[in-house]
């Protein structure tokens, strides 16, 4: 089942979901009629760190042992954006980017425990640009921030801003005892996924 708006409050004052900082208001009003939380998603910022995989002679090979996150970290170049010098994300190019919000999924209250998935932005997908793809899974037991996997799909440059809502996080409960099996991100605080 996927929670609405009033039960994602309801899981965030219970601290069965944890979104810090904790993103308002939870209703719109007058004085703010942007409001982060849609009937049944939230709205999620982009966080002020950029990893811009390098092109090289490399192979990425995933039957090697060794760690994804050590791979991407070598193979990257990162970025700090601020509002007044934004990243400019060209036309075909992929990045590694983050929400500004830390996510847990906690699996220390009653059943049932919960679940979500992050997803794009209409607003920005009819612009070509494709937020998060192929892996939008959050595990019941994660914590940290998400990762973005973003490429640029469409017919002009995109500019990248802190702060700027990027993704929308859906909620869901899930049925049933856990066997809890960590992600390999868990605690992530990086784009690549490092601790």
């Amino acid at each position: 089942m996927i929670l609405s708006n009033s039960e994602m409050h309801k899981a965030l004052d219970q601290g069965r979901l944890v979104i810090e900082p904790q993103p308002s208001p939870r209703s719109p009003s007058i004085d703010n009629p942007h409001c982060p939380f849609n009937t049944h998603s939230v709205d999620l910022k982009l966080h002020n760190e950029i990893s811009v995989p390098t092109k090289g002679t490399f192979t990425i090979d995933f039957t090697q042992p060794g760690s994804i996150t050590d791979m991407l970290s070598k193979h990257s170049k990162k970025f700090t954006i601020t509002k007044e010098q934004p990243f400019c994300l060209r036309q075909g190019q992929f990045i590694l980017a983050r929400t500004l919000e830390k996510i847990e999924l906690s699996t220390d209250h009653e059943q049932p425990f919960l679940a979500a998935r992050i997803e794009g932005k209409s607003s920005r997908a009819r612009c070509g640009l494709l937020v998060h793809f192929t892996a939008p899974t959050v595990h019941p037991g994660f914590s940290g921030s998400l990762t973005l996997e973003m490429i640029n799909l469409g017919p002009a440059a995109i500019l990248l801003v802190p702060e700027m809502y990027i993704a929308q996080l859906i909620v869901e409960e899930v049925k049933g005892e856990l066997i809890l099996n960590p992600s390999q991100f868990q605690h992530q605080t990086t784009p690549e996924g490092k601790q």
